[in-house]
Parts: C-alpha cells; structure tokens; sequence
C-alpha cells in the first residue's frame, strides 16, 4: 500500500480560536500496489537491503557455523585450516599446496586491496574455498583489476563471511584440521551436509596430478629488480636446475632465476632416469598439496 501525508491548516471561528492557537488538520491518502510494481516479494514482504546469512560451514565434529556468501554458489567439502598471514590472501588463493583445502585467514580484514594479476602464484585458484571474518565493501590499491569477490565467482570458488573465525581457529588448535562442508542450498539439511563431512577424507587423495604441469618447460622469470636482496650474480647463469611440480609455486622459481639458475621444471610423474639425462647441477623437489606419500613415493624413485 502507498500513503502520501498532507497537511492543512484551517481557522476557526474566534469563539473557538480565542486565546487558543490554530488547529492543524492532517490528511493521509492511500492507494493500494501491487507487490511486481514495488519490488516486493510474493509474500508482500521488502527484501532487506542488507546481506542475510545464506550459507553454512558444517564441520565434521557436528557444528553448524552460519555465515554469508560470496564468490560461488553451491555445495563443496574440503579440509578445514587456518593461515595467519596479515597479507598476500591472493597468493594464498593461488598457491597449488591449498588444493582441496577451506583457507580460514585469521586476520579479520580481507579484500581491502581487491585482486591483480601480478600477484599470483599460479595460473588458478586451487583452493576449494575462503573463509574470512570482514569482507571488505570497498577496494583501495593502485593495481586493483577486480574485487575479491568478482575473483572468486569467475573462477567458480566459493567464500563465506561474516562468522566467527577466532572460535573455529581454537577448535582447529585444539582438534587438528577439520573436514567441513561449504553450502548455499538451501534443500541440503545440516544433517545431510554432515555425513558427507564425516564420509570424504583427503588423506589417500591424488591432489598433485591436478596441480602439476602436463609437459616440462623452461622457466625464465625473474624477480624485479626492486625485489633484490643480492644481486651480485643476477645476470649469471651458474647452476642448471630440473624443478619437479608438485604444486610449485612462480615466485620460487622467480627466487631462482634471479640468481642465475637455468630452470627446467618437470611433471611429477617425470622419470629419474630422463632428469640424469638432463645432466641437471641440482633437482629441486617442490611442495605440494593433499597426502605426502604421493610425494614420497616419487622422491624415492628419484633417489633411486
């Protein structure tokens, strides 16, 4: 319904008004619309012009952490942990060691300085999902492309804020890390989105065949200038280093390259025998996400 209020001001007769002051007379006219016209719902009911809490965190000790979204929809598990970094959340969203992984950043501010391309550690977002205190409403950095959130839901990542990240923090010290389920959907009880965070392990999991490169190739990236800290042997070439991916990242192989290393990097699959013949000074053995006896196993080959 639509009112408008008006007023008017009438005079009486003096044998009212004597000694009296004037008497003010208000008008409401109301006209009727319909709820398509106005924006609102179908129950006639306006949509809160705030964000409600539309998504839930179900962890697999039985708790129930209500939050709001942002980045994807959907359903998603994943192995709960904490990172206390007070910077850098975007090559913590691209660092291939978080696959499978929910990242809950202790610091309670993130997205303030929104996302660029330069500080990417790899050519995606790994991670299965973000979780964060305070999403930040506004962007403020000179190299901003994007805000987080336009980030994470063109790369189909989801992310939840506004909960309680101290209290899952100590839950996570206490406990160890935590199988979680993230979901926006509604039709999914608590006790469905439970029994698939107590039934999915990441231990046994291949994480590493979905991070590691499909063919070697040779890295020639070098850290800025201004990023030295020695650059005393910055345009020599001393050592010719064969890089296994397990899930590297490109500022270690920036770090290299500064200091004259000829870099090869090379799946995880790649054979000892085929690096011998490289006739490598060096292998560098990266990390890398999920279960380390699928590391192990390769390191023992190589040592072979």
């Amino acid at each position: 319904m639509k009112c408008a209020l008006g007023m008017a001001v009438t005079q009486f007769p003096s044998c009212f008004t004597l000694n009296s002051p004037k008497v003010r007379l208000f008008t409401v006219n109301c006209q009727s619309v319909s709820p398509a016209a106005s924006g609102s719902s179908s129950t006639g009911l306006v949509e809160k012009p705030w964000k409600v809490s539309d998504a839930r965190l179900v962890l697999e000790d039985g708790s129930v952490w209500r939050a709001k979204s942002f980045g994807a929809s959907g359903t998603q598990v994943g192995e709960v942990v904490f990172n206390t970094s007070l910077t850098g959340y975007q090559e913590i969203l691209t660092d291939p060691s978080y696959a499978g992984q929910f990242v809950l950043m202790t610091n309670p501010h993130i997205g303030n300085t929104g996302v660029n391309f330069d500080d990417e550690e790899s050519k995606q977002c790994f991670l299965a999902g973000l979780v964060i205190r305070s999403l930040s409403i506004s962007t403020s950095n000179w190299r901003c492309t994007e805000t987080l959130g336009e980030y994470l839901a063109s790369r189909n990542i989801m992310g939840i804020y506004d909960v309680d990240t101290r209290a899952i923090t100590r839950r996570l010290r206490e406990d160890g890390s935590l199988i979680g389920v993230l979901s926006t959907e509604e039709s999914k009880t608590d006790e469905e989105l439970l029994k698939v965070s107590r039934t999915w392990d990441i231990v046994g999991v291949d994480l590493i065949s979905g991070v590691t490169c499909k063919a070697p190739y040779e890295w020639v990236d070098r850290t800025g200038s201004e990023w030295d800290f020695n650059s005393n042997r910055r345009n020599e070439e001393t050592f010719k280093v064969v890089a296994y991916d397990f899930g590297i990242k490109h500022n270690i192989l920036r770090r290299l390259a500064s200091y004259g290393c000829k870099i090869t990097v090379v799946p995880s699959t790649w054979p000892a025998s085929e690096t011998l013949k490289m006739k490598p000074d060096g292998v560098l053995f990266s990390n890398g996400p999920g279960d380390h006896q699928q590391f192990l196993m390769q390191l023992t080959l190589s040592k072979k």
